[in-house]
Formats: structure tokens, C-alpha cells, sequence
């Protein structure tokens, strides 16, 4: 958790890095009301299910390439500039069935009883 009151940068080899499967991660930035990070998958790999987030949504965005997520029942194609929100507790993860790299930076936060839902 960050005490800054001011902005500040982040840069690549300064976030945190961890791995959901082949999936590789960064996480830039977190505290008790929001969290940011990328994952970037190779052709032919998906990464581990992240199981949701208790009374948290997640929404991704697809930065480069083309990717699958799924939520276990149902799958998601995503092209680059394409946005996907996960509400809590939703189980998803992302698979690259494509022949380039897939980039999608995500962000996440507590939901709150004015969150307003958008409809599809």
C-alpha cells in the first residue's frame, strides 16, 4: 500500500512480478481502493484461473494482440482496444490461441452501493 500524496511513476522493473501459469504479470499499483497491473501472454499459453474478487469488479483492457478470457462458462474474444469487466467474484483467466503476444493491463476496486452496472 502506497502513502503518496503526490503523483508518481512506476516504472516496469520497479512493479511487482508474478506468474499465474505461463501467465506473466506486473502489478503496478495497489492500495484499499484500487489496484493496476498488466499480464502478458504468449501464443499457445493461458494463464491460471484467478478465482474473482470478493466485492471487488476487474475490467481489462487489451493493450496488443488478441486474447480469449472465459469465466468458465462462457468465452470472451478480445482485440486490441477492446475492454472486458469482470464483477465480483467472477472466476476468469486469459488464453492466447493467437500467433502474437497478447497484452492486457487491468484494474480493480471495491465495489460500492452507488457502482452503477452497464448494461450489454
Amino acid at each position: 500500500m502506497t502513502t503518496e500524496t503526490v503523483p508518481f511513476i512506476v516504472r516496469p522493473d520497479e512493479a511487482k512480478v508474478f506468474y499465474e501459469g505461463p501467465e506473466l504479470c506486473r502489478e503496478y499499483f495497489r492500495n484499499d481502493k484500487l489496484w493496476f497491473g498488466s499480464s502478458l501472454v504468449n501464443p499457445g499459453e493461458t494463464g491460471a484461473v484467478d478465482p474473482g474478487h470478493d466485492g471487488a469488479w476487474e475490467v481489462f483492457y487489451v493493450v496488443s494482440g488478441e486474447g480469449v478470457m472465459d469465466d468458465g462458462e462462457k468465452e470472451y474474444p478480445l482485440s486490441a482496444g477492446d475492454t472486458l469487466a469482470f464483477p465480483p467474484n467472477v472466476p476468469h483467466r486469459i488464453h492466447n490461441r493467437g500467433t502474437e503476444p497478447v497484452l492486457m493491463v487491468w484494474a480493480g476496486g471495491p465495489s460500492t452501493p452507488d457502482t452503477k452496472t452497464v448494461e450489454a
